[in-house]
């Protein structure tokens, strides 16, 4: 199935480019995997790499790289969390200019991971809220 068909709802309110990686990626995995959580998967960690996630779309990150521990080792062998597309690598002054575009409360006083970590919930908070969850 092609990845215009099957693109994330956070993604149709993103970034064309954004959108064009997920599906060329998507394109590829599937020829190469077949269709499933595997190009699902791969097309977001192409996606990870160049924007993150924003509320209930994606942004460019500003720098290409992994954005969390998953993303830097890869493989399905190595299995690790994710932090949901928050650029968890990002310095932490960035992470608390996100927690303010999101109003999240006590951020001052929050660790790097609890920055993530809250984060995380307020991206899946307005995701939920625009798909009508």
């Amino acid at each position: 199935m092609p990845g215009r068909e099957v693109l994330p709802s956070t993604l149709r309110r993103s970034p064309d480019k954004a959108q064009r990686t997920w599906e060329k990626t998507h394109d590829s995995a599937v020829e190469t995997y077949g269709e499933g959580e595997r190009a699902h998967r791969t097309a977001f960690a192409a996606v990870k790499h160049e924007f993150e996630k924003v509320g209930d779309h994606w942004e460019p990150k500003g720098r290409k790289g992994p954005s969390d521990r998953q993303a830097a080792g890869g493989g399905p062998e190595r299995r690790a969390a994710t932090a949901g597309g928050v650029d968890a690598n990002a310095p932490k002054e960035h992470l608390l200019a996100r927690a303010r575009e999101l109003d999240v409360r006590g951020r001052s006083s929050m660790t790097k991971p609890e920055l993530v970590t809250a984060i995380q919930k307020a991206n899946n908070r307005q995701t939920a809220k625009a798909r009508g969850d």
